[in-house]
């Protein structure tokens, strides 16, 4: 069983992982780290320490899906909408500009909710406080290091973090393609190539 990581506990990340349980049909251990103590990364929802039911999105506060986005990503919003996690933004908001064809989205459970749907779809095992610092080949594996404990091995490993953040990672994925620079925002790296590979090419990977 290939043992994936991604690295990452936003919106990208989790619905990589969520695709990748979805799609694939050979068996994978995922494993998502995060380098916060919650997951939603640039779509977190923070709660008051005094009480729990008081809470504030820090990330985006509603969610629009243009006409564009829903010919490509209808599918995405009917299952958020059909589990309760979206619902429609009918309250006005003072200074929104809507276009045709557009139409808001609020997640009553707090944006993050979006990222913990799909967390809990792909089924990974969640760690936080796992920030990566070093990334090495070693016999055909990923090696990835971290700033507290030891190094773990992944056959695959998929970044999902800010591309400042991937800068400054240290290790063999500097060599990969012969830059520091790396594909940003959804890199996958396999040890059979020893090449960056785009994550719709790995899907090849696990096909039948």
């Amino acid at each position: 069983m290939a043992r994936v990581l991604i690295v990452g506990a936003g919106l990208t990340g989790s619905l990589c992982a969520a695709l990748l349980r979805r799609e694939t049909a050979r068996p994978l251990h995922l494993t998502v780290w995060d380098k916060a103590g919650d997951s939603g990364g640039r779509m977190i929802t923070a709660s008051s320490p005094h009480n729990s039911q008081c809470t504030v999105d820090l990330g985006a506060q509603y969610i629009t899906c243009t006409s564009h986005h829903a010919k490509k990503h209808q599918s995405f919003y009917d299952e958020l909408l059909a589990h309760g996690v979206l619902k429609p933004l009918t309250s006005p908001i003072e200074g929104m500009v809507m276009k045709d064809g557009e139409c808001n989205f609020v997640a009553p459970q707090g944006v993050s909710s979006i990222i913990k749907h799909y967390l809990k779809e792909s089924g990974a095992d969640i760690c936080f406080r796992q920030c990566v610092t070093q990334i090495n080949l070693r016999n055909d594996k990923w090696e990835v290091s971290k700033e507290t404990g030891s190094p773990e091995q992944f056959d695959i490993v998929v970044l999902t973090m800010p591309v400042p953040q991937i800068l400054q990672l240290q290790g063999d994925i500097t060599n990969s393609s012969g830059t520091k620079l790396l594909m940003p925002f959804l890199t996958l790296f396999f040890p059979i190539s020893g090449y960056i590979l785009w994550l719709q090419i790995s899907y090849h990977q696990f096909a039948p």
